[in-house]
C-alpha cells in the first residue's frame, strides 16, 4: 500500500464490516457478446477483479479504475454508480483474516496494455458474462457478476 492509498472501515446496517476496498467489474462487448476480464490473485492464484483501497483525492469509482490498470493491465471508463457490495476475507502475510467489504464498479474497457505493473504476478483472462460466476473464486462476488450480467441480458432483451 502506497502513502496515497488508505485503509477504511466498513459499515453496514450497524454492524462492523471490517475494511472496505473499491473493486472494478472490466467489460467489453465481444464477438460473443459482453465478456468479462478476470485476473488471479497473487498469492493463491483464484480468480477474482481488480480491487484495492482508495486512493487519495480519487472517488470509488476512480480508485477502482486505477486497481483495473495496475492489477488487469485495462483502460476504461468507470461508471459512478456501483454495481454493488461483496464480502470476503482477506488474509493477510501472518495469515490473520478480516472481513473486507468490496464495492463494485462497472467498467467498459477501451483500452488493454501489453505490459503494467503487476503483469509477472497474476494472469488476466476474458470470460464469456454469462461464464464469469462459475470461474470466480469469491461466492459472494460470483452472485454479484450473475446478478449483474442478468441484468444486461434482460435489458438487452427489452430493447436496452
Amino acid at each position: 500500500m502506497s502513502g496515497l492509498e488508505t485503509r477504511t472501515a466498513a459499515r453496514t446496517d450497524g454492524d462492523e464490516v471490517g475494511l472496505q476496498q473499491y473493486g472494478a467489474l472490466p467489460w467489453r462487448l465481444g464477438r460473443c457478446g459482453i465478456e468479462v476480464l478476470l485476473i488471479t490473485s497473487r498469492r493463491r492464484g483464484r480468480w477474482i477483479v481488480p480491487k484495492g483501497w482508495l486512493v487519495k483525492g480519487r472517488s470509488p469509482a476512480q480508485s477502482a479504475a486505477r486497481e483495473a490498470f495496475e492489477e488487469a493491465g485495462v483502460i476504461g471508463r468507470a461508471y459512478p454508480a456501483p454495481v454493488g457490495d461483496y464480502v470476503y476475507m482477506k488474509f493477510d502475510a501472518d495469515g490473520f483474516a478480516e472481513p473486507c467489504r468490496v464495492t463494485l464498479f462497472s467498467l467498459h474497457v477501451q483500452g488493454t496494455l501489453i505490459n503494467w505493473r503487476e503483469k509477472e504476478q497474476r494472469q488476466r483472462r476474458w470470460y464469456p458474462a454469462a461464464a464469469a460466476p462459475e470461474i470466480i473464486a469469491e461466492p459472494d462476488l460470483a452472485r454479484l457478476v450473475q446478478t449483474w450480467q442478468s441484468r444486461l441480458a434482460a435489458s438487452a432483451g427489452n430493447g436496452g
